[in-house]
Protein backbone atom coordinates (compact mmCIF):
# COMPACT_ATOMS: atom_id res chain seq x y z
CA UNK A 1 0.00 0.00 0.00
CA UNK A 2 2.61 2.69 0.55
CA UNK A 3 5.03 1.44 -2.17
CA UNK A 4 1.64 2.67 -4.26
CA UNK A 5 1.45 5.91 -2.38
CA UNK A 6 4.42 7.24 -2.98
CA UNK A 7 4.50 6.46 -6.78
CA UNK A 8 1.09 8.24 -6.31
CA UNK A 9 2.73 11.42 -4.47
CA UNK A 10 5.92 10.95 -7.12
CA UNK A 11 3.54 10.80 -9.91
CA UNK A 12 1.67 13.98 -8.78
CA UNK A 13 5.02 15.54 -8.14
CA UNK A 14 6.08 14.58 -11.65
CA UNK A 15 2.90 16.74 -13.30
CA UNK A 16 2.86 18.95 -11.03
CA UNK A 17 6.42 20.45 -11.95
CA UNK A 18 6.73 18.95 -15.25
CA UNK A 19 3.79 21.44 -16.63
CA UNK A 20 6.04 24.13 -16.33
CA UNK A 21 7.51 23.03 -19.39
CA UNK A 22 4.30 24.82 -20.89
CA UNK A 23 6.59 28.14 -20.28
CA UNK A 24 9.21 26.90 -21.93
CA UNK A 25 7.88 26.46 -25.24
CA UNK A 26 4.46 28.43 -25.18
CA UNK A 27 4.51 31.41 -27.60
CA UNK A 28 4.59 34.62 -25.20
CA UNK A 29 0.96 35.86 -26.13
CA UNK A 30 -0.75 32.51 -25.66
CA UNK A 31 1.57 32.06 -21.90
CA UNK A 32 0.74 35.63 -20.65
CA UNK A 33 -2.81 35.28 -21.28
CA UNK A 34 -2.86 31.96 -19.01
CA UNK A 35 -0.46 33.49 -16.72
CA UNK A 36 -3.60 36.15 -16.69
CA UNK A 37 -6.01 33.23 -16.18
CA UNK A 38 -4.18 32.35 -12.76
CA UNK A 39 -4.70 35.92 -11.54
CA UNK A 40 -1.71 37.83 -12.89
CA UNK A 41 -2.65 41.62 -14.39
CA UNK A 42 -1.44 42.73 -17.68
CA UNK A 43 1.81 41.18 -18.37
CA UNK A 44 3.77 43.58 -20.94
CA UNK A 45 5.46 42.09 -24.11
CA UNK A 46 8.89 42.88 -22.51
CA UNK A 47 11.76 40.66 -23.67
CA UNK A 48 13.51 39.91 -20.20
CA UNK A 49 9.72 39.20 -18.55
CA UNK A 50 9.68 36.60 -21.59
CA UNK A 51 13.50 35.14 -20.28
CA UNK A 52 12.44 35.31 -17.26
CA UNK A 53 9.63 32.91 -17.91
CA UNK A 54 11.73 30.44 -20.32
CA UNK A 55 14.26 30.10 -17.11
CA UNK A 56 11.63 29.10 -13.79
CA UNK A 57 9.90 27.21 -16.40
CA UNK A 58 12.72 25.13 -17.19
CA UNK A 59 14.23 25.38 -13.84
CA UNK A 60 10.74 24.25 -12.54
CA UNK A 61 10.19 21.49 -15.58
CA UNK A 62 13.95 20.30 -14.10
CA UNK A 63 12.65 19.68 -11.13
CA UNK A 64 10.31 17.78 -12.54
CA UNK A 65 12.40 15.48 -14.54
CA UNK A 66 14.04 14.13 -11.14
CA UNK A 67 10.80 13.48 -10.04
CA UNK A 68 10.24 11.67 -12.82
CA UNK A 69 13.37 9.68 -12.55
CA UNK A 70 12.55 8.90 -8.93
CA UNK A 71 9.23 7.31 -10.32
CA UNK A 72 10.68 5.22 -12.96
CA UNK A 73 13.55 3.55 -10.65
CA UNK A 74 12.56 4.81 -7.06
CA UNK A 75 15.17 2.15 -5.55
CA UNK A 76 17.69 3.42 -7.27
CA UNK A 77 16.91 7.05 -6.76
CA UNK A 78 15.82 6.54 -3.12
CA UNK A 79 18.25 8.32 -1.57
CA UNK A 80 17.14 11.60 -3.51
CA UNK A 81 13.33 11.46 -2.12
CA UNK A 82 14.18 12.72 1.14
CA UNK A 83 15.81 15.80 -0.19
CA UNK A 84 13.35 16.33 -2.68
CA UNK A 85 11.27 16.25 0.44
CA UNK A 86 12.44 18.79 2.08
CA UNK A 87 13.08 20.97 -1.17
CA UNK A 88 9.50 21.04 -1.80
CA UNK A 89 8.55 22.05 1.77
CA UNK A 90 11.23 25.00 1.80
CA UNK A 91 9.43 26.40 -1.86
CA UNK A 92 6.45 25.41 0.54
CA UNK A 93 7.04 27.87 3.11
CA UNK A 94 8.74 30.50 0.31
CA UNK A 95 5.45 30.47 -1.55
CA UNK A 96 3.52 30.78 1.67
CA UNK A 97 5.70 33.59 3.18
CA UNK A 98 5.64 35.39 0.04
CA UNK A 99 2.13 35.02 -0.70
CA UNK A 100 1.16 36.58 2.72
CA UNK A 101 3.73 39.34 2.15
CA UNK A 102 2.51 40.08 -1.04
CA UNK A 103 -1.32 39.67 0.05
CA UNK A 104 -2.20 37.33 -2.70
CA UNK A 105 -5.66 35.65 -3.41
CA UNK A 106 -5.94 32.63 -2.63
CA UNK A 107 -5.92 31.36 -6.16
CA UNK A 108 -3.73 29.70 -6.85
CA UNK A 109 -1.68 31.23 -4.01
CA UNK A 110 -3.17 28.44 -2.22
CA UNK A 111 -3.17 25.84 -4.37
CA UNK A 112 0.83 26.15 -5.16
CA UNK A 113 1.51 26.23 -1.96
CA UNK A 114 -0.73 22.98 -0.98
CA UNK A 115 0.77 21.23 -3.43
CA UNK A 116 4.42 21.73 -2.52
CA UNK A 117 3.93 21.45 1.22
CA UNK A 118 1.32 17.96 0.77
CA UNK A 119 4.44 16.58 -1.43
CA UNK A 120 7.05 16.96 0.54
CA UNK A 121 5.01 16.13 3.80
CA UNK A 122 3.94 13.45 1.72
CA UNK A 123 7.38 11.68 1.11
CA UNK A 124 8.68 12.32 4.54
CA UNK A 125 5.82 10.42 5.68
CA UNK A 126 5.17 7.64 3.15
CA UNK A 127 9.00 7.14 2.56
CA UNK A 128 10.01 5.06 5.00
CA UNK A 129 6.78 2.85 5.28
CA UNK A 130 7.13 1.78 1.66
CA UNK A 131 10.70 0.89 2.31
CA UNK A 132 9.55 -0.93 5.19
CA UNK A 133 6.68 -2.53 3.35
CA UNK A 134 9.46 -3.14 -0.17
CA UNK A 135 12.17 -4.98 2.59
CA UNK A 136 9.10 -7.13 4.11
CA UNK A 137 8.66 -5.67 7.37
CA UNK A 138 5.60 -3.88 6.81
Amino acid sequence: MYTRLLKLLLAVAVFGWGISILGVVLPWSVATTGLSGLGAGPIPDDPMLNYWLRMAGGGFTMVGVVFAAILVAPKKYAILIPLMAWLSIAEGAILLVSGLRLGLPPFPFWGDTGFCLGIGIGLLLVHPRAEREQAGDA
